[in-house]
């Protein structure tokens, strides 16, 4: 099989920990004109983000908001701070210290979980960060999306491949843990691009992987790209095909944070079968266990 983020959390603090999202109302350099503006061509005006801190709501109440819900939803006890929409290394040092500060209210925040772009981050502010999550588990978690830089430039990235490699090996310099953000059916791509991807991956020997199957949302340019019929999403049998290879070919002991994407309801354009996700998750296991 392979090891998925609860397993592996488990066997570190032996029990159930759970993940905060949180939103610090960060932005991109490929949003606010420093590359580029629009931002990459699968992504909405939310960027994958909850929208708290529109709302208003600090990192301190979106912790505690989140720790009570999970605490009645699951019985969970520790938990990890993740900051998940945007790029939340792209700011300057003395307010990423204060927002994530923020975030360790208590001995219960057990970890940090940090999503930014690899072309955002440099040895200062991960220096920060080692030092703030000195003690506990600490996540960077780079979008690398895919490693070929042909597709980088098609959906509009704008950073490299190299800039990936970079922040992994500097992270590890800092004692942190990796976990890459791929994603499957990009435009242009086919099996062999997916797989070099996942082999960069494994000789990289990052800690972790996310696995995305890309979907059309409304107002992005790929929702255009669709209905101009110049883009056509992966279809469930290959994604499905293609993740359990990936997981056959990854070092053992990569913890697997996430199997398949999970698009908004009220935005999703296609495929249909994003919205069924355990049905997409029991046929990778079915699947792996074929292989």
């Amino acid at each position: 099989m392979y090891l998925s983020l609860n397993q592996y959390l488990r066997s570190v603090f032996g029990e159930r920990v759970q993940k905060i999202s949180l939103d610090a109302g960060f932005t991109c350099p490929n949003r606010d004109g420093t590359k580029g503006r629009g931002g990459c061509i699968y992504c909405d005006a939310l960027g994958s983000g909850t929208g708290a801190h529109e709302s208003g709501k600090d990192i301190a109440e979106q912790m505690k908001a989140g720790i009570n819900w999970a605490g009645r939803r699951y019985g969970a006890r520790k938990f990890i701070a993740y900051f998940q929409s945007f790029s939340n290394t792209y700011g300057p040092l003395g307010r990423l210290e204060a927002v994530y500060t923020q975030a360790l209210i208590g001995p219960e925040v057990v970890g940090l979980s940090i999503g930014t772009r690899p072309d955002c981050v440099d040895k200062e502010r991960l220096e920060l960060i080692s030092r703030l999550g000195e003690g506990r588990m600490v996540w960077m978690e780079y979008g690398l999306q895919s490693a070929s830089d042909a597709t980088l430039a098609r959906i509009n990235r704008k950073h490299t491949v190299f800039d990936f490699i970079r922040a992994v090996e500097i992270s590890k310099e800092y004692g942190l843990m990796t976990c890459a953000h791929i994603i499957f059916g990009l435009p242009g791509e086919g099996r062999n691009e997916m797989q070099d991807t996942v082999r960069l991956l494994a000789n990289l020997k990052v800690d972790g992987v996310k696995f995305h199957h890309q979907y059309v949302v409304k107002n992005t340019e790929l929702n255009r790209l669709y209905m101009a019929g110049k883009y056509k999403p992966i279809t469930q049998e290959d994604y499905v095909e293609t993740v359990a290879w990936a997981l056959a070919n990854l070092p053992p002991g990569t913890v697997i944070q996430r199997l398949t994407g999970d698009p908004p309801r009220n935005l999703l354009v296609a495929p249909d079968w994003s919205f069924d996700k355990r049905q997409t998750i029991s046929m990778i296991h079915d699947r792996i266990k074929n292989i």
